[in-house]
């Protein structure tokens, strides 16, 4: 297949038809799927660094190939009529335009149809404080927090404000009216548009993603005075999750912190894409914490590495660890044991299990 007549749509669709989650251009390479978590080439020729920047430089305004030349970054949402959603990253490698697409479904699916247990629909419902989804990068956040979303706008009467970057699944208003904010064009960053957020009557606040001081300062303030705040970290488990949160502050604001938090927080849910043993496609694994009396005083303590303890001994209020979730996925059939093995944090408890 000639690459002179390819065009961006084709390799799309193909993308979609594979059932890839990301499709990479990359000048001296076909251009490469992730399928299942795997990096594959697809069927079409190598790209030179001519094709490789026509291809992407066909999707991008004026406007965004101004701020990609300028500052030689881009992140940007790309809707094809019919097809899908895709998250957009524009870089520069060698001197080459290069460019990486998430395929985002145009269907939002629900928290029983990812996997997820009931517990993270019960931390959706809380009616204030804050939610936090973590996890490494492709591993599902930002489709769970649009299941919570989701869960939310079909439930309850409320005003949800979303800020992200950049805007993945697009939300109807439903029982809720939902406001979706982009870093970049509808905002200049997450800490002023959440800031302003407080002053436009919300009941739950999507924050995409708590990078900085200022974001986390203003989240953990929404969510104390009666707000419900719903973001991610790219953290691996509950005892980092918090630990990241204080540490990005200076120490003499750290006591203070962890007091908010213990107050605030309702829950954390870690998670991780897994292969299926059947080649299906991936399992959702998780880590939840749901925040009782006894975990807030750990936060508060300076205890942090004893919250794997409340996890564990917390069935009956929906909590499972990593282990736990991992050695259920196994005993199903779900995942092999190799898998269930590479990801488990205690090999000889999991044994016991």
């Amino acid at each position: 297949m000639a690459t002179d007549t390819l065009n961006i749509q084709e390799l799309l669709s193909h993308a979609l038809n594979r059932k890839a989650s990301d499709l990479h251009l990359i000048s001296g390479l076909r251009p490469m799927l992730r399928v299942d978590g795997f990096l594959i080439p697809s069927e079409y020729p190598e790209l030179d660094r001519i094709q490789t920047k026509k291809l992407v430089y066909s999707l991008l305004s004026d406007k965004q190939k101004e701020i990609f030349e300028m500052q030689l970054e881009l992140d940007a949402a790309v809707d094809m009529a019919g097809m899908a959603r895709f998250r957009l990253n524009v870089h520069v490698q060698k001197g080459n335009v290069e460019a990486a697409f998430r395929v985002i479904p145009n269907h939002i699916r629900t928290l029983e149809e990812l996997g997820l247990p009931p517990v993270v629909a019960d931390l959706a419902r809380r009616p204030t404080g804050l939610v936090l989804v973590t996890g490494p990068t492709g591993m599902g956040k930002t489709t769970t927090l649009s299941a919570m979303v989701d869960l939310i706008n079909r439930e309850r009467r409320c005003l949800i404000v979303g800020i992200e970057d950049p805007v993945e699944y697009l939300h109807t208003h439903n029982k809720s009216v939902i406001k979706q904010r982009e870093v970049g064009s509808d905002t200049h960053s997450f800490a002023s548009a959440l800031k302003h957020a407080l002053r436009q009557d919300p009941n739950v606040i999507l924050v995409g993603e708590m990078r900085d001081l200022e974001t986390i300062s203003i989240a953990l303030r929404a969510a104390e005075t009666g707000h419900f705040i719903l973001s991610t970290l790219h953290t691996p488990d509950v005892p980092q999750t918090i630990d990241r949160i204080i540490d990005v502050f200076p120490p003499h604001q750290q006591e203070q912190v962890r007091t908010q938090l213990s107050n605030c927080l309702q829950g954390i849910v870690c998670q991780q894409l897994l292969p299926r043993k059947d080649g299906s496609g991936r399992v959702v694994a998780c880590e939840v914490l749901t925040v009782t009396s006894a975990a807030r005083n750990l936060i508060r303590n300076r205890k942090t590495e004893q919250l794997l303890t409340v996890v564990q001994t917390g069935e009956k209020n929906g909590m499972i660890t990593m282990d736990r979730y991992l050695k259920n996925l196994y005993e199903a059939g779900t995942i092999d044991l190799a898998t269930a093995l590479s990801k488990v944090r205690d090999v000889a408890e999991f044994d016991k299990m």
